[in-house]
């Protein structure tokens, strides 16, 4: 008999609200400190500098009120989970928005600000179950939010990789959200229950086929610290150099997540 369908996740509205917030916050207060010569350094993305970089950060709450902006869908047809594999689609424009955002807000703060207002205040005004038109279906509200705190957390991951000693912290429940979500997301993509995916202290998944343990210590497993995780799911680290970095841990024949990496679409 296949095992039963777990319960998809809940996540707390107002958590992931506070958390996606913290970490916008997060990133505000670094971008007030930074200097034209930084502003104007290359990233790991690409040509992208950190100016454009820093108007792509903007995007992640922007994306809410643009989304708000369109005719409400019908019905939901898409999941939370669908939302890692559908991103790629939107790419190209993506990077054409954040060059055109960068050149016509010098005053990188002020435009934030600008952001925060208007996400604070569209979330305001509409319940979480309000349906966005987004790449991967419609969904509510509230389950888009929190596909708010994986953008964040990566691309603040991104912003310090770019610039020495900023050190922007991140919010303890954006991280988790962020984590979890992209956990799941690989349960998704290898269902299964022959090998434990273990990031304490926020996920623990089964995943890949093959034979299912009922007790004790299962026979592969993975294990590793949530920010390497979540570099490993966006392919900001290629599993051979996370292992052989002893970023992770995996024993077992079935323990190799390379295959299956990185995660966003």
């Amino acid at each position: 008999m296949p095992p039963a369908r777990k319960r998809p996740r809940a996540y707390d509205p107002a958590r992931t609200r506070t958390a996606v917030l913290a970490q916008f916050g997060n990133v505000r207060a670094a971008v007030r400190t930074l200097t034209p010569e930084q502003l104007a350094l290359p990233t790991r993305l690409g040509d992208w500098t950190v100016r454009e970089l820093v108007a792509h950060v903007g995007m992640a709450l922007t994306a809410v009120d643009r989304l708000l902006g369109e005719p409400e869908p019908a019905r939901q047809d898409g999941r939370l989970l669908d939302w890692p594999f559908a991103i790629a689609a939107d790419a190209d424009a993506i990077a054409a928005t954040a060059r055109r955002l960068a050149a016509e807000h010098p005053d990188l703060d002020a435009h934030l600000a600008e952001v925060e207002r208007r996400f604070t205040d569209r979330l305001d005004a509409h319940p979480g179950t309000r349906l966005l038109p987004t790449s991967a279906g419609a969904l509510p509200l509230a389950d888009y939010v929190v596909t708010r705190t994986v953008e964040l957390v990566v691309h603040t991951d991104d912003l310090n990789a770019a610039v020495p000693g900023l050190d922007i912290p991140c919010d303890r429940q954006a991280l988790a959200a962020a984590t979890r979500l992209l956990a799941d997301a690989l349960a998704v993509k290898a269902p299964g229950g022959s090998t434990e995916v273990r990031v304490p202290p926020y996920a623990v998944v089964q995943c890949v086929e093959g034979p299912r343990h009922t007790r004790g210590t299962p026979p592969n497993v993975v294990e590793t610290d949530p920010l390497t995780w979540v570099r490993l799911a966006s392919g900001r680290l290629a599993w051979k150099d996370a292992v052989a970095g002893a970023k992770v841990s995996a024993s077992g024949e079935r323990a190799d997540l390379g295959g299956l990496l990185p995660l966003l679409g």
